[in-house]
């Protein structure tokens, strides 16, 4: 508690972040994330989902949610939760506040610290979920609670979901979309966020997130009679795929660009190094470039942001040290730009294969195909008035996700969807997903005025 008094203090020097029941938030949004870390909801035995789903529900009526206005679902091993604060005017069509509760697994033998023991050391918070996504959570939850308290009245149906088993099969992901399809639009609190410089610390800028790639995997098959090692044959199932391997690790995809992903490149070009920033620049302007697409291509962090990529990532194959393979698989793992079907994906990784002993499925679970969202005028600006009580003189700009989230959901059901996550956070800090996750305790006062901004403004 002293360490976050003393982040509290330090923000108290931001315009409008000094008041006692913003600390006290601020506390309150601190304490469910750190219980709600200690939650190990995680898919397969033992999942703590729906008891964390569960609690979660107890903490929103005790801050004045109405108990039947809060609901969890099971589903399966997991479950989902749906809160509704019920606006004035019932024909309005509600905002989604949209999250998720479930983790990837942490083995805690990996850890510096136990994954699923939350820890405050150094001004910043440890465990698994303290960036993926259960601080988001726990910040978006006290910002309403609070809200409730001061009497605020929503226009619209204010409604908060957190999903199940978005980091897996997203099951509850797609039922919840389909339940709240009639949604005037969905701030997606696993989506966007802040980048902190590395060296000093402050707020660089902020992206908000539009539009992400399509998920794919497709299985390569090659079968063969196989026989005994001694006698080989012309034809070897684990050489023939490691070609067709080889040819789709070397083949590149179009460059493609979009309204958000040029925005985005016009925008953050100046905070990049300077071959970087140019490339950008010049890639926005003419995506034809050679050489800006050779320099955004030979940078892992902006590859993927100039068209589609797939990559092998599992390969199997043979069935005795001393036989001939009688079977080879392999996977290849796809990033869609939006716009393009998977079938026509593999299609496309078929044809550079070249190879008719082949045999391609589609094998991608949770995933589907959806176009951006569109460039919201008010949406856009309660973003950047939102950030510039948060962060006053911060730029905030569009980008697209390279992985997936429960947006796409949405995007399917024809709901406009958008990443809006206040958090900043360094991107050496960044490790979701990874060993020993943190993010800096600092970031909860300021992302508090920055909901309770946005939620206000798309709320009334």
């Amino acid at each position: 508690m002293k360490l976050l008094r003393s982040a509290a203090c330090a923000l108290a020097l931001l315009p409008g972040i000094a008041s006692a029941q913003a600390s006290d938030t601020e506390a309150h949004a601190l304490d469910i994330a750190k219980r709600a870390i200690a939650f190990r909801s995680v898919q397969g035995p033992g999942n703590q989902t729906p008891q964390l789903a569960a609690w979660l529900k107890e903490q929103l009526v005790a801050g004045g949610f109405a108990a039947n206005e809060v609901t969890v679902t099971p589903v399966e091993d997991t479950a989902y939760l749906i809160a509704r604060w019920p606006g004035t005017n019932a024909g309005a069509k509600p905002l989604v506040i949209s999250g998720h509760i479930d983790v990837v697994e942490a083995k805690p033998s990996d850890w510096q610290r136990d994954p699923f023991t939350p820890v405050v050391e150094n001004g910043y918070l440890y465990g698994r979920g303290a960036t993926d996504m259960k601080l988001d959570a726990a910040i978006a939850m006290a910002t309403l609670i609070e809200m409730k308290k001061q009497g605020y009245k929503p226009r619209r149906d204010i409604i908060l979901q957190f999903s199940g088993d978005e980091e897996t099969t997203m099951k509850t992901s797609a039922i919840i979309a389909e339940k709240l399809r009639n949604a005037e639009l969905v701030i997606n609190i696993d989506g966007g966020g802040g980048v902190l410089d590395e060296k000093t610390g402050k707020p660089i800028y902020m992206t908000w997130q539009g539009a992400e790639k399509t998920y794919a995997d497709f299985e390569l098959t090659v079968t063969n009679p196989g026989g005994h090692s001694s006698e080989p044959r012309p034809v070897n199932a684990i050489a023939e795929l490691s070609d067709a391997l080889v040819k789709i690790g070397a083949y590149r995809f179009q460059p493609e660009i979009n309204d958000l992903s040029r925005a985005y490149f016009n925008a953050a070009a100046r905070y990049e190094k300077p071959e970087t920033g140019a490339a950008m620049k010049a890639f926005a302007t003419n995506p034809a470039d050679e050489k800006a697409v050779a320099t955004l291509r030979a940078n892992y962090a902006t590859i993927g942001k100039i068209g589609t990529t797939c990559v092998p990532t599992m390969v199997s194959g043979g069935h005795a040290l001393n036989a001939l393979p009688q079977r080879a698989t392999a996977n290849i793992n796809c990033r869609i730009f939006p716009g393009h079907k998977p079938a026509d994906i593999m299609a496309e990784l078929a044809r550079v294969a070249d190879d008719p002993a082949i045999q391609w499925k589609d094998v991608t679970e949770g995933s589907v195909a959806t176009d951006a969202s569109p460039l919201r005028p008010d949406f856009v600006h309660a973003v950047e008035k939102a950030l510039g009580k948060a962060y006053p003189g911060v730029p905030v700009f569009p980008s697209m996700s390279s992985g997936a989230s429960d947006s796409m959901w949405y995007r399917s059901v024809g709901v406009p969807s958008y990443g809006a996550s206040p958090v900043f956070i360094k991107e050496s800090d960044s490790f979701s997903h990874g060993l020993n996750e943190r993010t800096p305790v600092a970031a909860i006062a300021p992302a508090i005025v920055y909901y309770r901004s946005l939620f206000t403004d798309l709320s009334k």
